[in-house]
C-alpha cells in the first residue's frame, strides 16, 4: 500500500513538472532586464542593457518587445503568434514583412535565421532566475567541409563563430 502511494506521488510529480515546463509563453510573460555581454574574436568585449517585454495580446497572440540600449531608442515591438502550439511552433512578426519561426523546447525558445551573410541562433532559456538569454551569431558560408570519404563517413561542414550575445534577464517588478 505504501508502495502505492510513493508510486503515484511520483506520477504526479512527473505530471506537474511537464506541465510547468510547456507552459509556454505564459510563464515568459512580465516585464525583463538585464545586461547582455557581446563578445567577438577580434574586439573587446561590449555591455548593453536589454529589456524583454512579453504580455498577452489578443487571438493567443503575446507582445515580444525587445528594447536595447539604457536610452531605450532601440524598441522593437515584435508579436509572438501561435503557429502549432502543441509541437511548439510559434512566429515572431518583427512587423515590417520579416516573420522568424521559433520553436519551444525544454523551457527554451529558440529561433534560427539567416541575414546578410550571417547565420542566428537566438535562445531564450527560462531558468530559476530568470530568462537566460543567448545569441550566436555565425558565417553562413561553411568555414571547413571535410568527411565524406566513404558511405559511413558522411561530409561535414563547419563554420565560423563570429560573435556570441548572453545575459541574463531578470523579471521587474
Amino acid at each position: 500500500m505504501r508502495s502505492f502511494f510513493i508510486v503515484n506521488a511520483l506520477l504526479l510529480m512527473c505530471l506537474f513538472s511537464s506541465a510547468q515546463q510547456n507552459a509556454f509563453p505564459e510563464s515568459f510573460v512580465g516585464n525583463w532586464k538585464g545586461t547582455i555581454t557581446w563578445n567577438r574574436p577580434t574586439k573587446a568585449s561590449q555591455q548593453f542593457t536589454m529589456r524583454l517585454n512579453i504580455q498577452p495580446a489578443d487571438s493567443g497572440r503575446y507582445t515580444w518587445q525587445i528594447i536595447y540600449g539604457d536610452d531605450q531608442k532601440d524598441n522593437r515591438p515584435y508579436i509572438l503568434m501561435p503557429v502549432d502550439t502543441a509541437t511548439g511552433h510559434w512566429q515572431i512578426d518583427e512587423r515590417n514583412t520579416i516573420v522568424l519561426d521559433g520553436h519551444f523546447i525544454g523551457n527554451s525558445f529558440t529561433s534560427v535565421f539567416s541575414v546578410s551573410g550571417s547565420t542566428i541562433v537566438s535562445k531564450y532559456e527560462l531558468t530559476a532566475e530568470g530568462i537566460q538569454v543567448s545569441f550566436t551569431t555565425f558565417a553562413t558560408k561553411p568555414k571547413t567541409s571535410t568527411g565524406g570519404t566513404s558511405k559511413e563517413i558522411p561530409p561535414v561542414d563547419s563554420y565560423k563563430v563570429v560573435g556570441l550575445q548572453q545575459g541574463l534577464l531578470k523579471r521587474e517588478k
